[in-house]
């Protein structure tokens, strides 16, 4: 639940400020996601991943479709890609890639600042 939670805060949260804030805010955004949500690094950075990549991919469909692709095949045409569904996808991972490591600093620097409770640091003997 907390997962499903996740990937729907991150990309509430990447729509509402989009329009206000840069793009790089998303990533603050995550973070702040990824810290109240409290559940393992690893699993923050699959809803971080998910809900970025999810908002940004749908994103550029829209104007790619609004625009009838003549923006995105131009630009596909420049980096050297095939056509402009490349072009989408790969946006689509960088903006993932920006949520997915954001939620996970976020886990991280909720870790950091949590207390175990209970638990006992275990020291390894090293035998010589």
């Amino acid at each position: 639940m907390k997962f499903l939670l996740g990937i729907l805060l991150v990309a509430l949260s990447a729509v509402g400020v989009s329009f206000v804030l840069p793009w790089w805010t998303v990533a603050i955004f995550s973070a702040i996601v990824g810290a109240l949500i409290g559940i393992a690094p690893w699993k923050s950075w699959i809803y971080g991943f998910l809900g970025l990549f999810l908002v940004w991919g749908i994103w550029c469909y829209i104007i790619d479709q609004a625009n009838e692709s003549i923006l995105s095949n131009r630009m596909a045409d420049l980096f050297g890609l095939e056509n402009s569904f490349l072009l989408i996808l790969i946006s689509a991972l960088i903006g993932g890639f920006l949520g997915g490591f954001g939620a996970m600093t976020g886990s991280l620097f909720r870790k950091l600042f949590s207390k175990q409770k209970g638990k006992k640091k275990k020291r390894r003997k090293f035998r010589s």
